[in-house]
């Protein structure tokens, strides 16, 4: 069996190659990544000299280079994540998503109708169905929520699903979707909220939430999402969207309290965590100050555009016929989660140099 993962070099796609590398050594791994901002090869440090991975640089939208690619490979299974993914930038150029999240997914739907492709997977986000009202907390995305897109992003991302499944009818491409809720653990670029407010608590810097901190996410760890999406691939009937949530609800303000304070814990059961910290100053008992780690870092910022207010997921398809459910709980996972950032300084260090810092700067400098 051989598997194309694109954008593998990402957060979830990076997590879900370590997951296939490891879990199927007879599977041949194919990593297709440009390698812009948010993708880096460190992602891969672990798997890069298994004898069942290999790398290949290229841009999923370059229709010659991925016809190339698929006559050389004769892959099985393409399982694209391949994505600009960050709601900010598609407000600030919608353009590049259109390229690479809709002319991409054109441009790998023909080279796997063209080379007989077995199983297409389209990884996409909840964020297609708009969002739900806070004051409803009984309502979630399922299935066949009609799709309402708030941003540039979604409706990039809304699109290229479309194309999928209309490839399924008008030329019975094998496909499958999935869209999951917000994502959070290892290996995450921070622009995000969660690696980022870990990152500005480790450097000594504000933390910006937008508006109150009211909008609320669903939060699913990315290991349950990576074995939900292998499911999906071997198991999930052509044709079909599997939504796959965490049952995670939280409030952005929550989330970045809860970050400060389990920071805050590490620090003081584990004092060595203290090393990484930018802001070196000692206590009255001589060992480096962590008082400062508190929620007077909290800094609200102007509103993000068009923000919507509420995602929810309703897992429930998934787990009838699949059998998938979340098992990682967000108390846990978010323990988990910064414990690897604490122990994985050097990977943070070379995914945010260079145009990251500008990135930051213009994003939130001035707010």
């Amino acid at each position: 069996m051989k598997v194309l993962v694109t954008g593998g070099a990402g957060f979830i796609g990076g997590n879900f190659v370590h997951h296939m590398v490891n879990k199927y050594p007879d599977y041949q791994i194919v990593n297709l990544d440009l390698l812009t901002y948010a993708g880096n090869l460190e992602t891969l440090k672990p798997v890069e000299d298994k004898p069942n991975y290999k790398f290949v640089k290229g841009d999923i939208a370059d229709e010659a280079f991925v016809m190339d690619l698929f006559e050389k490979e004769k892959f099985d299974v393409v399982v694209n994540f391949a994505a600009e993914s960050h709601v900010d930038r598609s407000i600030e150029d919608p353009g590049i998503f259109v390229q690479t999240n809709v002319m991409g997914t054109r441009v790998l739907l023909d080279a796997s109708r063209k080379f007989g492709v077995k199983r297409y997977h389209q990884v996409s986000t909840d964020e297609v169905y708009g969002d739900l009202p806070l004051d409803h907390p009984d309502l979630f995305f399922t299935e066949n929520t009609p799709i309402h897109t708030s941003s540039p992003y979604s409706a990039s991302k809304a699109s290229a699903d479309l194309f999928v499944l209309a490839y399924h009818r008008t030329f019975g491409t094998p496909v499958t979707v999935s869209r999951c809720s917000n994502n959070y653990g290892p290996y995450h670029f921070p622009e995000k909220l969660i690696p980022l407010i870990i990152k500005n608590i480790l450097e000594g810097k504000n933390l910006p939430v937008y508006g109150d901190g009211s909008n609320v996410r669903d939060w699913l760890y990315v290991e349950d999402h990576c074995k939900a999406i292998d499911l999906v691939v071997r198991k999930g009937v052509e044709g079909e969207v599997y939504n796959v949530g965490g049952h995670n609800e939280k409030t952005n303000l929550e989330i970045v309290k809860l970050t400060i304070a389990t920071i805050r814990r590490l620090m003081e059961e584990e004092p060595k965590y203290r090393a990484v910290l930018k802001k070196q100053v000692k206590d009255a008992d001589g060992q480096i100050d962590i008082s400062w780690i508190n929620e007077d870092l909290i800094t609200f910022v102007k509103d993000r555009l068009g923000h919507d207010q509420r995602y929810a997921i309703d897992p429930t398809k998934i787990t009838d016929a699949l059998g998938w459910y979340p098992e990682t709980k967000f108390e846990v996972g978010i323990v988990k989660t910064i414990e690897w950032y604490l122990n994985n300084q050097d990977w943070v260090e070379e995914v945010t140099s260079g145009d990251y810092q500008k990135y930051y700067e213009r994003m939130y400098g001035k707010k």
